[in-house]
């Protein structure tokens, strides 16, 4: 780390009492249910467009249906994260888990595509807060190595479960293009889970004892803003390769739904991959930015460039190990920016930031599409952009910044 760097004395870590693993197994599974909103029913849309067929604007309205719970958790998570800090993680999690239970099955019972579609909204209510709670409810429990890992251990879970889901999904949906909502009633199994296991978060010693400067000081805005635009453009990148994969290979002439799946299993694989080499980074280098943006910007250009299915793929894996060290280097970096009694607002501005990448993504990569001649060309030119970033990075962090300004965010 650069000398010009300050690190932000904001982790905790010998005031954090340790809370044992079963807490970090159960938020590892509550990060996992807003993942299933953004993958179970993509298997099923043609179906449901079927279905829908006679309903006026459903060729624009069936497709919403899955991401609009990204859009209202991109929209809503800051809200979250006050409600989070003003009422408590726990009790927010558990009644936004049973109401997530709730409105995900209600379109089994639902005839109407727009009933479905507020539905999907009030789900994606629910995750803001869900995915929030867990997030911040990781910082609370542990610290320094310890949450580090759980941090990058809830991206490999939330990857892995994303190929799961998916899977799922189509089995499911070979039955009736309403079946994967089931899925949804998982919520019911996991709030009891919670309210028995999850303790009640508590601040560290340093954080009760500076309570009353804490109450006087204001938000840190311009760190969080810095870290947030940046995770705006990760999310971007780091959702690439699971949406548009498939055009990808289409291009190239395979259609294969066999070949889809498994080159999208290798991605997920390849996103685990660089999780794992995440925790096995020292702690001084977890939060630099500058090397997982050039990796994720040479498998792009790769991508971009290729004419055969083992370059595409081999393109694929370097940017998704990329995008696996990228996740947690961006979510520990915020995370270590804020005092528990930020935590909350901090955590759902910063998921904010990461599911408006993931509902931008389709966008950019059409607006691209448009100005590039293809969507091959579009993702090198999101290669180009990547390693421009990462090298500006790298020169910021070489450059004397202080604290909290947004040369130091991306060191």
């Amino acid at each position: 780390m650069p000398a010009s760097v300050v690190p932000p004395p904001h982790d905790h870590a010998p005031d954090t009492a340790p809370v044992g693993r079963l807490p970090a197994v159960v938020l590892m599974a509550g990060s996992c249910l807003p993942v299933l909103g953004a993958v179970l029913l993509a298997p099923v849309l043609p179906r449901m467009q079927d279905h829908f067929d006679g309903v006026p604007g459903s060729a624009a309205l069936v497709p919403v249906v899955l991401t609009v719970p990204a859009l209202a958790l991109a929209l809503l998570a800051p809200s979250a994260g006050v409600i989070v800090d003003r009422l408590g993680r726990k009790r927010l999690l558990l009644v936004a888990t049973a109401l997530y239970a709730l409105f995900g099955t209600a379109p089994l019972w639902l005839d109407s595509l727009h009933a479905i579609l507020i539905s999907r909204i009030l789900v994606g209510v629910t995750e803001a807060a869900i995915m929030t709670a867990c997030t911040t409810l990781i910082g609370d429990y542990y610290s320094g190595e310890l949450r580090d890992r759980y941090l990058a251990l809830q991206t490999m879970c939330a990857s892995a479960s994303a190929t799961v889901f998916f899977v799922l999904g189509g089995a499911l949906g070979a039955a009736d293009w309403r079946a994967p909502f089931w899925l949804y009633a998982v919520g019911l199994l996991i709030a009891p889970v919670m309210a028995r296991v999850l303790p009640a978060p508590l601040p560290s010693k340093h954080a009760a004892g500076t309570e009353a400067q804490t109450s006087r000081r204001p938000f840190p805005v311009r760190r969080m803003a810095g870290i947030c635009l940046l995770t705006v453009f990760g999310a971007v990148v780091f959702y690439t390769v699971p949406v548009e994969m498939a055009y990808l290979l289409d291009d190239l002439g395979t259609d294969s739904t066999g070949t889809i799946g498994a080159v999208t299993a290798v991605a997920s694989a390849a996103t685990v991959l660089g999780s794992v080499l995440f925790t096995r980074l020292s702690p001084a280098r977890r939060h630099r930015l500058p090397a997982p943006f050039a990796l994720c910007a040479a498998g792009f250009l790769l991508m971009g460039f290729a004419d055969s299915l083992s370059l595409l793929v081999a393109g694929a894996v370097i940017n998704c190990v990329g995008t696996g060290l990228l996740l947690p280097s961006l979510v520990t970096r915020a995370m270590s920016l804020l005092e528990f009694a930020d935590r909350g607002r901090g955590m759902g501005l910063w998921t904010a930031a990461f599911f408006l990448g993931e509902f931008l993504c389709p966008l950019v990569l059409l607006a691209g599409k448009g100005q590039a001649g293809g969507l091959a060309s579009a993702v090198a030119v999101l290669g180009v952009a990547a390693a421009v970033l990462a090298a500006g990075l790298l020169l910021a962090a070489r450059r004397p910044a202080p604290a909290g300004s947004p040369g130091s965010v991306g060191r």
